[in-house]
C-alpha cells in the first residue's frame, strides 16, 4: 500500500467515524437534551441543599474543609500513587455501573438517578465553598473541580445517554422480536465502555498528579 493509498483510507475511516458521531447525536438528540437537564438539575438541586444547611452542619463542613486545606498546604495528603487508585476506582466503578445498568430495561431509572447525583454533588461543592469563602472559594472550586470535570461531564453525560439509549434498544428488541440487530449494538457499546475506560484513566492521572499541585499554588495563594 503506497501512502497515498493509506492516507486516503484513513480518510475514509475519519469520515466514516465522524458521521457516525453525528448520527448517532441526531438520533439521540432527546436523550442528551434530558440528560443535560437532569444533570444540571442536580448542580441547582446541590447549591439549593447548602442553603438549607443548618449554622452548625455548615460549622461542621468547614472545620472539615479548613483541616483539607490545611494538609494541603503541608503536602501532607495520600501519595500520587494511592490518589491514582482511588480516583481510577471511584469513577470506574461510577461510570462501568452505568454501562452495566444500560444492559437491562429495570436499570434505566437508576441511571437516571446517578446522572442527577453527579450533578448534586458537583452543585453542592462549589455552593458551599462560595458560601463559606465568597470569592476565594470560587477560585478555589475553580482549581479544584472545574479542569477535570470540563470532561468528567460531558463522559457522564454521553455514557448515561449512550446507556439509556441501548436500553431502550433492548426494550424495543423485547416488543418487538427481531426489530433490530441488537448484538451489533452490543458491540458497539461495548467498544464504548474502552472509550470511557481512556477518559478515566487520563483524568485520574490529572486528579492524582496535577491537580494536587495546582490545588497546593492556590491555597497557598489565597490562605
Amino acid at each position: 500500500m503506497t501512502h497515498y493509498e493509506g492516507a486516503n483510507q484513513m480518510n475514509r475511516m475519519k469520515g466514516g467515524f465522524r458521521r457516525a458521531i453525528l448520527i448517532h447525536i441526531e438520533e439521540n438528540r432527546s436523550i442528551y437534551v434530558f440528560s443535560i437537564v437532569l444533570l444540571m438539575m442536580g448542580v441547582i438541586f446541590g447549591a439549593v441543599i447548602v442553603n438549607n444547611l443548618t449554622a452548625g452542619q455548615k460549622n461542621d463542613l468547614f472545620t472539615y474543609l479548613s483541616q483539607f486545606f490545611g494538609q494541603v498546604e503541608k503536602g501532607e495528603l495520600a501519595s500520587s500513587e494511592e490518589a491514582f487508585t482511588q480516583t481510577f476506582a471511584h469513577y470506574s466503578k461510577y461510570l462501568g455501573l452505568m454501562w452495566f445498568l444500560g444492559l437491562s430495561v429495570i436499570g434505566l431509572p437508576i441511571i437516571l438517578i446517578l446522572l442527577f447525583l453527579k450533578g448534586l454533588v458537583i452543585g453542592f461543592t462549589v455552593g458551599f465553598l462560595v458560601s463559606q469563602m465568597g470569592f476565594d472559594g470560587f477560585i478555589l472550586a475553580f482549581a479544584a473541580i472545574f479542569p477535570q470535570n470540563l470532561i468528567l461531564v460531558p463522559v457522564f453525560i454521553i455514557t448515561a445517554t449512550v446507556s439509556i439509549s441501548f436500553s431502550l434498544k433492548i426494550c424495543r428488541q423485547i416488543i418487538r422480536k427481531g426489530y433490530e440487530p441488537i448484538f451489533q449494538h452490543f458491540t458497539a457499546y461495548s467498544l464504548f465502555l474502552l472509550f470511557t475506560g481512556a477518559v478515566v484513566t487520563l483524568m485520574s492521572v490529572y486528579e492524582a498528579y496535577v491537580s494536587p499541585v495546582l490545588l497546593k499554588s492556590v491555597v497557598q495563594w489565597l490562605l
